[in-house]
């Protein structure tokens, strides 16, 4: 036999990447057998009545701050809004992101950082757009996450340009595409305010980095003695 013949051909998924995915993957599982009619007439609204139950509405996270309540169904939907999807193309473009991104990331950081970095983007993202006053529908869809995995990205792109003395901003090229495309498609179709969660969730990714990077914190100890 030849060497390595028994070697995968690509690299395997972090588990963590998987278990982030899994989620949605269940999700657009059940949201088309719904829809394939096997299930009965009600099954069709499966998916209407996830992003009612999980998708984060601003309206109702400022006022359960005006009022100081804080019901756990809704304040889980800081969270959740992140595993439901409104199309399943919606839901392809973002598993996308994370089965790809999460996979570069996962090479480098450990799984419980991969995990804290998109849930900490996701909640970040939705905190960050409820205090936008513009801000006035609901949001769903993993890409708050999504970009904060691209975050985590441009933040191991940094540090290894910096490692070269090479010129760092060329890190945040990718951010830099991504939120251009998405001014383009906005003034040409239209465009929802959900832009400010997704940058929101990038700038998290790339701060959370600092702290939960391998060897992260220690970077940014040196970084603060050297100015």
């Amino acid at each position: 036999m030849r060497e390595g013949y028994d070697e995968h051909p690509i690299n395997p998924l972090p588990p963590v990447v998987w278990l982030l995915a899994a989620p949605i993957i269940l999700g657009e599982m059940a949201f088309g057998l719904g829809q394939s009619g096997l299930m009965g007439p009600l099954a069709a609204g499966w998916r209407m009545d996830a992003l009612q139950r999980f998708a984060f509405d601003p309206g109702i996270a400022r006022a359960m701050v005006e009022q100081g309540v804080y019901p756990p169904h809704h304040l889980i939907r800081v969270a959740t809004y992140a595993f439901v999807h409104g199309t399943v193309t919606h839901a392809l473009m973002a598993l996308v992101f994370i089965l790809a991104l999460g996979k570069m990331v996962g090479e480098v950081f450990s799984g419980l950082a991969v995990a804290t970095v998109f849930l900490g983007s996701v909640i970040f993202g939705a905190l960050v757009y409820a205090m936008m006053p513009f801000a006035d529908v609901a949001i769903y869809g993993a890409y708050p996450g999504a970009y904060g995995l691209i975050g985590a990205f441009t933040w191991i792109l940094w540090l290894r340009l910096g490692q070269t003395n090479s010129n760092r901003a060329r890190a945040f090229s990718l951010i830099g595409m991504l939120m251009a495309i998405q001014l383009i498609f906005g003034l040409i179709f239209g465009g929802r305010p959900d832009w400010v969660a997704d940058l929101a969730g990038f700038v998290a990714g790339f701060g959370l980095s600092f702290v939960v990077a391998p060897g992260g914190w220690r970077h940014t100890l040196a970084i603060i003695r050297r100015r």
